[in-house]
């Protein structure tokens, strides 16, 4: 893939909900200012990063919002001939930090049922948990077909297209969650006002800028614990040390199609020896290479040890919007 190819199939995923931000996108797929900015053989996300990185420089108040401006395209490379070189410094180091706090919606159904098995309080640990907002899942409220789940506090409010509805019964479950962790290679601390502008620079709509926004303001209340470092190299010793008065649950979105195909096997691996080893909870969106079926849409993969039967229980797609809930 070469920066033309790259721009232009970034500008693709913005036509239908943003075509104004398509447009600037298009535009610098034949702008060598917006090229030169990019390597030769770019990764799929930098045109996303180039975009957070003129976002959040208007945020700093540093340059003019592009996005508001009567002419969007003059305002955005304006920016990049003026603040070219931090531009591509952030192009080049700052990983995608999307937070899909939607997600949630249909996380939530697994680990009910993960409960409802165990009978026990839940150790969280999350890989790839940015800001760690997903961490909190259990502070939210969320609609369903067959009711609802949480408290209605007003802030964080979940639901999405449910085509095939979750069972009622598993609306009853009570969780307790002893502890929260979130293993990330540069997790973002949400509780700065910086933190939380990276979060929104890397934002798709208004939905997802207020979600991220409100569980922000939750997670400030009592923020959960953040590792800076490689969950593949730091997760065995974790598992290593569970408290087993309580069940420990390991859970990932969408953060294994970054890494290269023997860190997925080796990461399943570590998996299926910690929960030969003890008790264990896994929840996972494998990559379309692991499970082997269509793309466009991911399933949900649920494991409980002792057991360990990985199951396909639920799908969704990559922004959680729709769920389809398959049989236990």
């Amino acid at each position: 893939m070469n920066a033309t190819s790259a721009f232009e199939r970034f500008a693709t995923s913005y036509q239908v909900g943003d075509p104004a931000t398509a447009d600037v996108m298009s535009r610098c797929a034949n702008d060598e200012v917006a090229l030169a900015l990019l390597p030769d053989d770019p990764s799929w996300d930098m045109p996303h990063r180039l975009l957070a990185g003129v976002r959040l420089l208007a945020a700093r108040g540093e340059v003019d919002d592009f996005e508001s401006a009567g002419d969007p395209w003059a305002v955005f490379r304006s920016v990049l001939v003026e603040h070219g070189d931090w531009i591509g410094r952030f192009v080049r180091d700052q990983t995608i930090q999307t937070h899909v706090v939607q997600r949630c919606w249909v996380l939530l159904p697994l680990f009910l049922t993960i409960a409802k098995a165990s009978q026990k309080p839940l150790d969280l640990i999350e890989l790839g948990a940015s800001g760690g907002l997903n961490l909190l899942w259990d502070r939210y409220f969320y609609r369903y077909k067959a009711g609802t789940w949480g408290a209605a506090d007003g802030s964080v409010e979940l639901s999405g297209d449910e085509r095939t509805p979750i069972p009622a019964e598993l609306l009853d479950v009570q969780v307790t969650i002893n502890r929260r962790t979130g293993i990330d290679l540069h997790p973002v601390d949400v509780t700065s006002q910086d933190g939380l502008r990276l979060l929104l620079a890397f934002r798709r709509d208004d939905r997802y800028e207020a979600l991220l926004e409100h569980s922000a303001e939750i997670l400030r209340q009592d923020p959960p614990e953040l590792i800076e470092g490689n969950y593949i190299e730091l997760l065995p010793e974790m598992l290593e040390k569970r408290d087993p008065s309580a069940l420990t649950v390991v859970f990932q979105t969408h953060s294994t199609i970054y890494l290269p195909v023997e860190e997925r096997r080796e990461l399943r691996s570590i998996i299926e020896t910690a929960g030969a080893e003890g008790p264990l909870g896994w929840i996972s969106t494998p990559t379309p290479e692991e499970h082997g079926e269509r793309r466009g849409d991911y399933p949900l993969e649920l494991g409980i040890w002792p057991g360990g039967e990985r199951k396909i229980v639920a799908r969704t797609n990559v922004r959680a919007t729709w769920l389809e809930w398959q049989e236990v």
